[in-house]
């Protein structure tokens, strides 16, 4: 049986009967809760006394004609209520609202429960009020988010389940840490269990932002790089007995300047293509092989090592404790 929304494809009368049925339910569980309330306060000695003193006759009027007939009254709330639960439960299956017909009793369950003529079920109703606010709310008959009881509700709510969490969140990190440091061989398990399966892949991915990498910065240092070359063959030939020598030759300096130029230009040609070549699959191949020969080498454990490791994480999860201690609800309600 198909899943679909109640209100959207529903007729605009079907919608209006609906509020129409909420509102009127909503009427009677506030009357009866507030009849439970008072009777419940009646029956106080203290209490009984103030009213029969304050007002007599409403005193005699109230203990004859409804405290002694309380329980009678309280069934025709029920009776109410009983037809409510199976015409809701009638509208639910015809309105396809749940996976299954079965489903209306236990979605709800304080409706069902609320009928129940006992002291201990009748203060179950409330649950009734709530949900018909929040069935009115999602009609957007009303707002509940505006008014002051939710604001205050909702921020004490959320302080209560932020400072939980904090606690719980604070446990775990902390049986976390005494774990590592209790452990011998937390790096070799490390190794051995998440690394090593995935070191094809971890090569791999070494070979691909190194060249990334490599490309990226010689593209953007192209033209300083060219320059550093030219430089660098230009102070090097100044530098060179030989080229001095030649200096003093009849068209030496000529000479020396076209050397210098084509030096210059080969060694600049020399380090594009070896840039060029570092996209090509032989230099990745080549560089996957390097990784893969030193990898076993990089991953050496040792005492210093093993320590080493285990204080990072002691200390990365001191951090997430120290982010979790702060209380983030007073910047919220500051």
């Amino acid at each position: 049986m198909p899943i679909r929304q109640r209100y959207p494809r529903l007729p605009k009368a079907v919608e209006y009967a609906h509020i129409g049925w909420d509102l009127l339910i909503l009427a009677a569980v506030i009357i009866n809760l507030s009849l439970l309330l008072f009777d419940s306060l009646f029956l106080i000695g203290p209490i009984n006394q103030a009213i029969a003193a304050i007002t007599p006759g409403f005193h005699r009027f109230y203990d004859t004609a409804i405290h002694s007939r309380f329980i009678a009254i309280d069934l025709v709330f029920v009776s109410f209520f009983i037809a409510d639960v199976l015409l809701g439960w009638a509208v639910a299956i015809a309105e396809r609202r749940y996976h299954r017909w079965f489903f209306y009793p236990f979605v709800h369950w304080y409706d069902v429960l609320g009928c129940i003529p006992l002291s201990g079920f009748r203060w179950l109703r409330v649950l009734r009020v709530i949900s018909l606010l929040h069935r009115l709310h999602r009609l957007r008959l009303i707002d509940v988010t505006r008014w002051s009881v939710y604001r205050f509700f909702a921020k004490y709510y959320d302080i209560l389940l932020e400072e939980l969490s904090d606690r719980i969140a604070l446990r775990l990190l902390g049986n976390a840490q005494e774990q590592i440091m209790s452990s011998d061989s937390l790096t070799e398990r490390v190794i051995e269990r998440v690394i090593m399966p995935r070191k094809t892949q971890l090569i791999h991915e070494i070979a691909e932002r190194l060249e990334e990498t490599a490309g990226r910065t010689y593209q953007q240092n192209r033209t300083a790089i060219m320059i550093a070359i030219d430089d660098l063959v230009s102070r090097t030939l100044r530098e060179s007995p030989e080229i001095q020598r030649l200096h003093r030759l009849p068209m030496g300096k000529t000479a020396s300047s076209a050397m210098q130029a084509s030096i210059s230009s080969v060694a600049q040609r020399l380090v594009d293509e070896m840039a060029q070549g570092m996209h090509s699959p032989a230099f990745r191949q080549l560089v996957e092989r390097t990784a893969d020969t030193s990898f076993d080498s990089w991953l050496t454990v040792d005492d210093t090592s093993a320590k080493v490791t285990e204080q990072v994480l002691y200390d990365v999860l001191d951090m997430l404790k120290e982010q979790v201690r702060h209380q983030g609800w007073k910047d919220r309600y500051d």
